[in-house]
């Protein structure tokens, strides 16, 4: 998808979002009717200040004309997906689902090997954690209140402190799912 499909698909979806036509987001905009057309049709150079002027007229992030949306099906078997790994423990995750530009949670599958705790910082405040257990078993949660669970186990806690996950087995699977009130 070029950038001018991506800001095309982005401007008709917020627009439609907001509910107004083309006239009105001109108006709004501050723009010629045919400009929001060219664009909404993945024609025309925009400007950085025509795309805020916009973005300001949906009264949406500047960000949200680059973003594509999330595909309503996606599968990713175990083992696929792009793994994300620390540098200082056994400790990989692969992002299953990214939030939309209207939602506030993220995804991961995490891998943990026995002997090689991953030491968190501080996610922003408001950020929690809803961790369940795939496989094996492990030690999660805030420092200084972390708990043990086994495979089937559910643990919600505040992320926005320092956090740890830790394998208690040789090995263990989680299911992270990360909310953000921002």
């Amino acid at each position: 998808m070029t950038p001018n499909d991506l800001i095309a698909s982005a401007i008709s979806r917020e627009r439609e979002r907001a509910g107004i036509s083309l006239s009105a987001l001109a108006v709004k905009a501050g723009l010629a009717k045919s400009t929001i057309s060219q664009l909404e049709a993945g024609n025309g150079n925009p400007s950085i200040e025509t795309l805020w002027a916009i973005a300001a007229a949906l009264d949406v992030p500047f960000s949200f004309l680059f973003e594509n949306t999330i595909p309503h099906s996606q599968l990713i078997r175990a083992g696929e997906g792009e793994r994300l790994s620390s540098d200082h423990s056994a400790f990989s995750a692969v992002l299953l689902a990214k939030c939309a530009p209207t939602n506030r949670r993220d995804l991961y599958r995490v891998n943990l090997t026995k002997g090689s705790a991953r030491m968190a910082e501080p996610h922003p405040a408001g950020t929690v954690e809803h961790v369940i257990v795939c496989d094996g078993s492990v030690r999660v949660g805030p420092v200084g209140h972390s708990e043990d669970l086994a495979t089937g186990d559910y643990y919600r806690y505040p992320s926005n402190v320092p956090h740890s996950y830790e394998a208690t087995s040789d090995t263990a699977t989680l299911l992270l799912v990360m909310e953000s009130s921002r």
